[in-house]
């Protein structure tokens, strides 16, 4: 796991790179992908087939932590070749708390992890 340092200002969140078991589930099929990257945004993943989700279609990420599994709403942001980026949506407690954690490891820098929930609540002040 390492933290990517893009200098890309457009960005609010740090991306971290983790290797995870993950699958996509769209439409009742789960199709077996790699975690690329992901931040309290969103996650970009990549799969050796296509996947059957367009853009602005919702589906459900599932990444395997040790005994926990992260069940993420998503909805496809973007597709290029066979990359596919997709932005998180409603995000339950448990899932939310085991991503706090992850990111808050990842970062190792107090201000930074602050900065970043700053972006994630609006109006936060």
């Amino acid at each position: 796991m390492t933290v990517n340092d893009t200098s890309d200002e457009r960005r609010r969140f740090t991306r971290i790179h983790f290797d995870a078991q993950t699958e996509v589930c769209y439409q009742g099929e789960q199709h077996a992908v790699q975690l690329v990257d992901i931040s309290f945004n969103g996650m970009l993943i990549q799969s050796e087939s296509p996947l059957p989700v367009y853009q602005g279609e919702t589906a459900e990420v599932r990444i395997h932590l040790g005994d926990n599994l992260l069940k993420i709403p998503v909805e496809l942001a973007h597709c290029h070749n066979d990359h596919y980026g997709f932005r998180m949506e409603n995000l339950d407690i448990d899932s939310a708390t085991h991503l706090h954690r992850l990111v808050e490891l990842n970062l190792g820098d107090e201000k930074l992890f602050e900065r970043e929930l700053e972006h994630l609540i609006p109006n936060s002040h």
